[in-house]
């Protein structure tokens, strides 16, 4: 079996957008297809101003690609694929 895809969300506290891309990520994790890392923009400077305006952002490490909102199952699918 192939190990589980490290992904990131880059995200931060309040971001309504977030939690519902954090909720998609979740049914993948516990189908056992990725693993999931959140990280708070708000933390780091640089962070907020790559991410500030486009979070929620999903990144497939392995691929060094990412997605930002708005996206949808099918898109996350793609992205592991």
């Amino acid at each position: 079996m192939n190990e589980a895809r490290l992904l990131v969300l880059y995200t931060t506290a309040g971001c309504h957008l977030c939690e519902q891309a954090a909720a998609m990520l979740a049914e993948l994790e516990a189908q056992g297809q990725v693993r999931i890392e959140a990280v708070d923009i708000a933390n780091d400077e640089q962070l907020v101003e790559r991410y500030g305006i486009r979070i929620p952002v999903v990144k497939d490490v392995e691929r060094d690609q990412e997605i930002g909102w708005p996206f949808a199952m099918g898109d996350l699918l793609r992205l592991i694929a």
